[in-house]
């Protein structure tokens, strides 16, 4: 991977946590003031909505973590190690958690008249999103563990040629 992609993608990276840390900071408080004016009958959805927003923006920062760590472990060479595993792993935890999230934001919102159905909908088709999102860095593990195996076994082929010679 060149110099300018990993810088590229690390200017991305901080820009997104800059801006997670801001919707965690300012926006979420904003939308704690505006919950606050919810009908009486809507006011039990008011705290659960909040903690459903904190942890997805949570969500977005482990995946922003974890990216940045593999990126770093392209640069030096070594992703193909098992070391790398724990980062995938957290990525594809991250992404089934903030599926379970929206499923549970889908839960909160269907009963009722407050939300149209078709949100309601929409808010599930994000949650299969990202299922599938997870399952495609899964196949990514996958190939991961074929190179990691690749590697091992290049790396025993190499020390026995070394021994021939």
């Amino acid at each position: 991977m060149g110099k300018v992609t990993v810088l590229a993608l690390r200017v991305v990276i901080v820009t997104l946590l800059a801006g997670s840390v801001f919707v965690e900071t300012v926006m979420v408080p904003l939308l704690a003031v505006d919950l606050e004016e919810l009908d009486a009958d809507l006011a039990h959805l008011r705290t659960p909505c909040l903690v459903i927003a904190v942890l997805g923006v949570t969500t977005v920062q482990v995946v922003l973590f974890c990216v940045w760590r593999l990126v770093t472990m392209v640069r030096r060479g070594t992703v193909f190690s098992p070391a790398a595993f724990r980062y995938v792993h957290g990525v594809i935890g991250a992404f089934v958690t903030a599926s379970i999230l929206l499923c549970a934001l889908a839960v909160l919102l269907a009963p009722g008249e407050a939300v149209p159905p078709g949100m309601v909908l929409l808010v599930c088709g994000a949650a299969l999103a990202l299922q599938g999102i997870a399952l495609i860095v899964l196949v990514l593990r996958m190939l991961l563990a074929q190179a990691v195996a690749r590697d091992v076994e290049a790396t025993q082929l190499q020390a026995e040629l070394s021994e021939v010679i």
